[in-house]
């Protein structure tokens, strides 16, 4: 099973930018997408960007312009830049993997990074 681990969450001023990280344990095979989720208190769950495995990147209309979503395969891991954050990107961020390699399908999660911006 594919481990994701998100870093860079923290304090941001409104108007300001940060950079999530999520590193998988291995290369991931198969056919997928990659991105990621957020979840604001009494919220749901929101997906707002991924890219395929092609590189295709798809963004919500919330984050669109703001945020841009990267890899290194390199180094297995995936990038979201934040910019112009707003209060309401107050969440928290999830890495997520979805596919299938063969006949097996799978959907992983990071433990989710912390993003608040406030001022």
């Amino acid at each position: 099973q594919v481990q994701l681990v998100e870093s860079g969450g923290g304090l941001a001023d409104p108007g300001g930018s940060l950079r999530l990280a999520c590193a998988a344990s291995e290369t991931i095979r198969g056919v997928y997408i990659i991105g990621w989720y957020r979840q604001a208190p009494g919220q749901q769950r929101e997906r707002i960007t991924y890219m395929t495995d092609e590189g295709d990147p798809w963004y919500s209309p919330s984050v669109k312009g703001r945020f841009t979503i990267s890899r290194d395969n390199a180094k297995n891991t995936l990038y979201l830049q934040m910019n112009a954050l707003k209060p309401e990107d107050t969440a928290v961020y999830y890495c997520n993997v979805e596919g299938a390699f063969g006949s097996q399908e799978y959907d992983y999660y990071g433990q989710g990074t912390q993003v608040t911006v406030s001022s």
